[in-house]
């Protein structure tokens, strides 16, 4: 029997990512993400896998991301018990990440059965804290550009791929052919990360496509974040900035400090990172140092610039300080997290503002935010929006469509096929186009749940 990708997620959506290969008998999955976003995708994430977890014999994660990794812990509780391999930087922030995402799903099933507002009775969640807990004893290391056997017969190893803290592309070899997974790529001039390393030779490439039609501004994080949290401050707003916990809400605490260190902000703005999550990710950016730009100086540098806010009292005393002040809160699309308490706070207030730091997904209050909704639903209520919105169009974490094309144009040589993955539709067949029209590469968007031979 051949080898064959099934794609379970990410297939035509930028969220989901999973990828099931097969080869006489024997599966492994690379990445295990949960679908976010419009509810038709979240509710995948209730649905049966197309093949029981016990029959899966490894997994593969690329990086820390929810969307990446977030399934995990339900495929842990459901049966599969195989090694889980990724870097080292991604095991220590998957232990953070996995129980704060079982940790807040049964918070939100507590409320949501509290409040009277799911259709489900009893509101459930995918899995609970401990079942997260409980996974991350699957987790297992390989350095970058380590050689390691994931199922016998099967050989893997990572490239740094920028993006965030242990993000990695992947190759696989088995049954004779090299199969290379883009992970989520980073962009060159990244002010966090290391660029992302040459793709090595493949047979087949599956690349992410998150920015596959559009190009980053050439205006820089700084000269777009600092005028934004000016104006709010000058008014006596607050500022509400939704950010993932690894990677944006690091990136925005460095350009606050750079703003504050050169005057454009007032060195007295208080801002307070509210996310035990991202806290606790700010402070492995020192444990990892060499594995992107920052020295142990700078990474000190960027947690002073905060008040770092963990326990839920501390959340709630925010709303007590009056005056101008800066929030940085997860989630970063505000599809759940503590920023829904702060939307709740501050966005029927004209002085405030609600800066969204990164992408937002089509189907998530961000996302309705930046298209201009007037009320945004949080809790079950409808809550006016009267803040002003700003959407942040650089300092992305992503390539954009011409650095995948860099990416891709590396390779030593031409692939058989590429597959276009984790993109919106318009976002992947626009990356889909180009790799077929400038490198004359066989291109395809697969369809959720097909099957190709490899």
């Amino acid at each position: 029997m051949g080898v064959s990708i099934r794609f379970l997620g990410g297939a035509g959506t930028v969220t989901g990512s999973k990828y099931l290969v097969e080869h006489n008998g024997q599966r492994l999955l690379v990445d295990c993400g949960l679908f976010q976003g419009y509810k038709q995708y979240r509710l995948r994430n209730r649905e049966p896998l197309a093949v029981p977890p016990g029959d899966i014999g490894a997994v593969l994660l690329t990086h820390a991301h929810i969307d990446h990794s977030g399934h995990f812990p339900l495929l842990a509780k459901q049966g599969f018990k195989g090694k889980a391999w990724c870097t080292s930087a991604t095991r220590d922030l998957l232990h953070v990440m996995l129980p704060d995402s079982g940790h807040l799903q049964e918070e939100e099933a507590e409320y949501a059965n509290r409040k009277g507002f799911s259709k489900h009775h009893p509101a459930l969640p995918l899995y609970t804290e401990d079942d997260a807990r409980r996974s991350l004893k699957l987790l297992h290391t390989a350095r970058p550009h380590e050689a390691f056997q994931p199922l016998p017969g099967w050989t893997a190893h990572f490239s740094g791929a920028g993006h965030i803290l242990g993000a990695a592309s992947v190759l696989l070899e088995v049954g004779g052919r090299r199969l290379l997974f883009s992970g989520d790529l980073g962009r060159p001039d990244d002010a966090l990360m290391l660029p992302p390393e040459p793709p090595p030779a493949a047979d087949v490439v599956v690349c992410e496509s998150t920015y596959g039609n559009r190009l980053h501004p050439t205006e820089d994080l700084l000269a777009e974040l600092g005028p934004a949290l000016a104006r709010a401050a000058a008014r006596g707003g607050t500022a509400v900035v939704p950010v993932f916990a690894v990677g944006r809400a690091q990136a925005v605490l460095l350009a606050i400090a750079r703003l504050k260190a050169r005057g454009d902000l007032p060195h007295g703005l208080p801002v307070y990172l509210d996310s035990p999550m991202a806290v606790a990710t700010t402070e492995l950016y020192e444990r990892h140092v060499g594995q992107h730009r920052l020295d142990a100086a700078q990474c000190r540098e960027m947690e002073r610039t905060a008040h770092l806010v963990t326990s839920v009292e501390q959340s709630k005393a925010i709303a007590q300080r009056h005056g101008p002040k800066v929030i940085l809160a997860a989630s970063g699309m505000a599809t759940g997290g503590r920023v829904l308490h702060h939307l709740t706070q501050y966005l029927h207030d004209h002085r405030a503002m609600v800066v969204l730091a990164g992408y937002q997904a089509p189907g998530t209050r961000g996302a309705l935010l930046a298209g201009g909704a007037k009320s945004l639903r949080i809790f079950g209520q409808q809550w006016p929006v009267r803040a002003e919105v700003v959407q942040l169009t650089a300092g992305s974490a992503h390539a954009d469509a011409d650095q995948l094309m860099a990416w891709l144009r590396a390779l030593p040589q031409a692939p058989r096929r590429t597959f276009v993955t984790h993109g919106d539709m318009d976002a992947a067949d626009a990356l889909r186009l180009r790799i077929e029209h400038e490198l004359g590469w066989p291109a395809l968007v697969p369809e959720h749940g097909s099957t190709w031979p490899a």
